[in-house]
């Protein structure tokens, strides 16, 4: 059975959080204790498909990343993987920025931009606060990020204040598959054998329970097409990968 549309969900609610504030100060301490493990644990986690999966999204926004004059933003980018798929697609192309308010996280995508000589700019901020003017950017586009937002309609408020006119949005985030076969057994190795390998190898089992419970609890990609609707986007679409594993959100600004 698939997870019931979460109707007025405001962002994620890790257990025993009270609030946005606790819950942002929480995602920021976890995921800066699992910097360090976090692209092994991505990769081995998700056979390395998870690779696969941001090389689409890069073939997906091929006209945006092949425009010398656009400015791409890869938000909530972690260790930089998308924003680094980004550049691969285009290395000419357009300008690329990452974004995320864990700092431990940018220190590692910073590195790897280094010694990969990818001129790829990383910055901390806040999703729900962004530091960019108003019609920023051609593009902006999240892998597995959005989901940790603590409020999940202000940042999509905020994609749409700092996208250009005709600019796009582009969300990438688990979901539960919907066939009953397949949807038994991921959700067997997603909340039985992921948190425990993730907490083996992490040692931070708290961070690998958080995530089978906040992709149980996010909305639908139903019910997050509508909040996108809602928000203001337009030629809102989705489109289920592997199964239904996860699901590509894309939408326009007038």
């Amino acid at each position: 059975m698939t997870a019931a549309p979460q109707s007025g969900l405001p962002g994620t609610r890790p257990e025993g959080v009270l609030d946005e504030t606790e819950a942002a100060a929480h995602v920021r301490e976890m995921f800066g204790r699992i910097a360090p493990r976090y692209d092994l644990l991505n990769h081995l986690l998700s056979l390395d498909i998870d690779k696969l999966w941001r090389r689409r999204v890069a073939r997906r926004f091929t006209a945006i990343l092949h425009d010398a004059n656009a400015r791409v933003l890869d938000l909530c980018c972690g260790t930089g993987d998308l924003a680094f798929a980004f550049k691969k697609e285009a290395p000419q192309g357009a300008e690329i920025i990452g974004s995320d308010f864990v700092p431990e996280m940018l220190v590692r995508a910073r590195a790897k931009a280094a010694a990969a000589r990818a001129a790829v700019e990383f910055i901390e901020a806040d999703a729900l606060r962004l530091p960019f003017a108003h019609a920023s950017f051609d593009l902006v586009s999240c892998a597995f990020g959005f989901r940790n937002l603590a409020n999940y309609e202000r940042g999509l408020q905020e994609i749409l204040r700092v996208l250009k006119p005709g600019g796009t949005v582009g969300i990438l985030e688990f979901a539960e598959p919907p066939g009953k076969a397949f949807g038994a057994m991921y959700r067997f190795y997603f909340r039985r054998i992921l948190p425990l390998l993730g907490g083996m190898i992490s040692g931070n089992a708290s961070a690998y329970t958080y995530l089978p419970n906040s992709v149980s609890k996010f909305p639908s990609p139903e019910e997050l097409k509508l909040q996108l609707d809602r928000a203001g986007f337009v030629d809102v679409q989705f489109e289920r990968w592997t199964g239904g594993i996860v699901t590509l959100h894309t939408g326009r600004v007038r």
